[in-house]
């Protein structure tokens, strides 16, 4: 008898990945990783966060492979790193989904359909595919905590922004 286990000459790749990802799950082994590493020197990541009123697309799992050679690196070397996801919640890729699906074609347009009602709808919209972000997230193996994801539109996260530019400028680094 030998001790090794025998390949199969015609693997399922589908199969043994969700074999993969079930023994992560069953293990936690993302968040082992942080729990392990406890006392250990901390580095921080904060995703540059995805726009997710858009179907993921291969730019970010390039993005996201980039995003987490880092933090396993650090992690390697003996650091806690928690990794926190983030939701990019505003600003001209949100605005004109919502503007292609209501047909509108100017800034009058949105103005005769209600600013209020347009900003209502962005705000629905950009967590329109979080769930195929985080499905995403989970197949191509890059480790973060999308659980206790940040969200710009937060008050939190812009009350930290606006702190940080005020921090800049009272260290006249901004002009």
């Amino acid at each position: 008898m030998t001790p090794y286990r025998e390949v199969d000459r015609e693997p399922s790749f589908p199969a043994l990945e969700e074999q993969v990802l079930e023994r992560w799950r069953e293990r936690d082994v993302f968040h082992e990783s942080v729990r392990r590493r406890e006392g250990g020197p901390e580095y921080v990541f904060y995703e540059g966060p995805p726009t997710a009123n858009g179907r993921p697309g291969s730019h970010h799992v390039l993005a996201r492979v980039f995003k987490d050679v880092f933090p396993r690196y650090k992690t390697m070397r003996g650091h806690q790193v928690h990794r926190k996801a983030g939701w990019d919640t505003h600003g001209l890729p949100v605005e004109l989904e919502v503007e292609r699906e209501l047909g509108i074609k100017s800034k009058e347009d949105i103005e005769a359909f209600g600013i209020a009602e347009f900003n209502q709808r962005c705000r629905e919209s950009v967590l329109k595919y979080v769930d195929e972000f985080a499905r995403l997230t989970e197949r191509i193996g890059f480790w973060v905590d999308v659980d206790d994801a940040y969200v710009t539109y937060h008050n939190e996260y812009i009350e930290s922004v606006w702190w940080s530019l005020k921090e800049i400028w009272k260290k006249v680094l901004l002009y």
